[in-house]
């Protein structure tokens, strides 16, 4: 990062449903494609569940126990080239639980936070093989305060306001979105942006397993919800430079977190 300025790179990929050893040799090829681009990127974030897929009715015999081989693998990487990842997420067996759970590690492949999704996602029977995340993703960037979640979970508006009120600047949010949801995915994202005044940057997956396709899209949007890049429908590297200083421009020209009334809308739900 120079100033405020943040080189992204989005590793939009296809992933092979239920061959950890086929995703992690292709995230190896994109991970070296990524670092020796002309723009060298600040931070790298992958797609959601690349490790296993959705192959969900065996996925405690193939999830990544504890997560340490993604650790390893992922932290190396980033003490070879210096740069920050968010490493999408995995499914990740703790105990006996398999949780789909986010890694994040520093330029010297320090673990800098951790999250496992807390909506789960009925259409794809998530809650049939997986336990829910207890607590709220948050993490620092080379001193740029940031949230994550996890596809599904950018439906839920109040997590992402709890994450900005907490000083996030960025949202980071991988994700496995499929056909035929691109315009919710599109608006979704683009609402989130706007709603909090911050920087959106999501990672999806391309490539199909079983019926399901999935149309990649990956997306950075700015603080006024204007989209900064857009990946197509093929395995790419998306890239994007974004100025983290608009944010508190932003924040300053249109007031809505001092202008906010939560004594009459707050957490809890009350009659109207």
């Amino acid at each position: 990062m120079t100033d405020s300025t943040m080189n992204i790179a989005l590793l939009q990929m296809d992933i092979a449903i239920g061959e950890p050893e086929r995703n992690f040799a292709k995230l190896a090829e994109l991970l070296e494609k990524a670092a020796a681009a002309e723009r060298k990127p600040d931070l790298i974030v992958f797609p959601e569940m690349w490790n296993t897929g959705y192959a969900l009715d065996r996925i405690r015999d193939i999830a990544d126990r504890d997560g340490e081989r993604t650790k390893a693998f992922v932290s190396g990487f980033c003490r070879k080239h210096g740069v920050n990842v968010v490493a999408g997420s995995v499914a990740e067996l703790s105990g006996e639980a398999v949780r789909n759970t986010i890694f994040a590690f520093d330029r010297e492949g320090n673990e800098i936070g951790d999250y496992s999704k807390i909506h789960l996602f009925r259409l794809m029977d998530e809650e049939k093989y997986l336990t829910a995340g207890e607590r709220v993703g948050r993490l620092d960037i080379g001193g740029v305060p940031a949230g994550m979640m996890i596809c599904y979970d950018i439906r839920f508006p109040e997590l992402t306001r709890r994450l900005a009120l907490g000083g996030a600047k960025l949202l980071i949010v991988p994700a496995e979105w499929p056909h035929p949801r691109l315009h919710h995915w599109r608006t979704l994202l683009t609402a989130r942006a706007i709603e909090n005044q911050m920087f959106v940057v999501a990672c999806n997956r391309v490539g199909t397993s079983g019926t399901t396709s999935f149309f990649g899209h990956s997306m950075v949007i700015d603080p006024w919800g204007e989209i900064v890049a857009e990946g197509d429908e093929s395995e790419r590297i998306l890239t994007a430079t974004i100025d983290l200083a608009v944010v508190d421009k932003v924040r300053s020209t249109i007031p809505v977190f001092a202008d906010r009334r939560p004594e009459l809308y707050g957490s809890e739900e009350r009659p109207l």
